[in-house]
């Protein structure tokens, strides 16, 4: 929070806690009630941070020296808290990623409220294992492939097997080149007759591209929760019956995979927390340039001027307009 960053001239706290109240004021004026909380690692230091997911103001953020635990994400999210009650406000949802960190601290501080989990993160990990059972099936058909010697192949035998090779090696090719239609979300005819033809004799590539539209489609707006949480259900029950997919698609068994579905009844809860990692690659940007930025103050100061700019963004808007309209005229 901007309040630790302490100058050595007197007074320097108060200032602080100032800043930050009049900051706070302002993000919180027109408060959505949903949020995006976050965390960023920076060396040994880690960034907390919690953004309006709908202003894509930022409201808080901590540095702590170290790795967090849930002490420290509870203390956190009291502060905020404490800041939203102390102006009537309500909050209504929040959106994290898949850490393990936010259930707790999130149950203990603000009760039950919706927990969205960051679908973009439970979708890549989904997408990652259909890729990786993929490049399974490649290995498999190379390792498959008959060994044939060096020359010109003298019998009909070795002329089979020649051949056999060459057609193993071309689909494994195609396979690597095409991959990325098993994860696609939408196929046009062209890419569907492709991935037809090159999981032709393979029917768990076939499988795993039903498994993987069955996914999107448990992301479409237009279900509800109940009705997605019964095609999950079925599709587990599905996945039940292959054997050696069951265990690369693991990830269709996690917990967290139901809380990824929560803004489908949500209307108005992101389903991704995309105004707070918005802001980290900001940051990240400024890192590669600002190389003094290293230590646990400077963070801070850089983070408190940070939402200084944010604050006065409008007003530098409308500076630049009033300009561009008095040289045109």
């Amino acid at each position: 929070m901007p309040r630790s960053r302490i100058g050595s001239r007197p007074g320097g706290k108060k200032a602080a806690r100032a800043a930050h109240t009049t900051h706070l004021d302002w993000a919180l004026a027109d408060f959505s009630g949903y949020i995006a909380a976050d965390e960023l690692y920076d060396g040994p230091f880690c960034i907390l941070s919690i953004v309006d997911n709908h202003t894509f103001k930022r409201l808080s953020y901590h540095v702590l020296s170290g790795a967090p635990k849930h002490k420290d994400i509870e203390r956190f999210f009291r502060r905020f808290h404490k800041a939203l009650q102390a102006r009537g406000l309500t909050l209504r949802g929040i959106t994290t990623d898949g850490s393990s960190l936010y259930p707790e601290p999130i149950a203990t501080v603000f009760g039950a409220i919706p927990h969205q989990v960051y679908t973009f993160h439970v979708l890549r990990e989904i997408t990652n294992a259909v890729l990786s059972a993929v490049a399974k099936v490649r290995k498999g058909l190379k390792a498959a492939a008959p060994k044939v010697g060096r020359g010109r192949p003298g019998t009909a035998a070795a002329r089979r097997a020649v051949r056999l090779k060459k057609r193993i090696e071309s689909k494994v090719g195609a396979l690597f080149e095409h991959r990325y239609l098993f994860v696609k979300r939408r196929l046009n005819a062209s890419e569907r007759a492709t991935l037809r033809r090159i999981s032709r004799g393979q029917p768990q590539l076939r499988t795993l591209w039903d498994l993987m539209d069955e996914v999107y489609r448990l992301f479409d707006r237009r279900c509800r929760l109940a009705t997605a949480l019964a095609k999950l259900a079925r599709l587990r029950a599905r996945l039940r019956r292959f054997g050696r997919l069951r265990e690369a698609l693991k990830k269709l068994q996690t917990p967290g995979l139901e809380k990824a579905l929560v803004f489908l009844d949500e209307r108005l809860l992101g389903a991704t927390s995309n105004a707070v990692e918005r802001g980290n690659r900001r940051y990240r940007k400024m890192q590669k340039s600002v190389y003094r930025v290293r230590t646990k103050r400077g963070i801070e100061g850089r983070l408190a001027l940070d939402l200084q700019r944010e604050r006065q963004g409008d007003g530098r808007s409308a500076t630049t307009q009033s300009l561009h309209k008095a040289r045109a005229a």
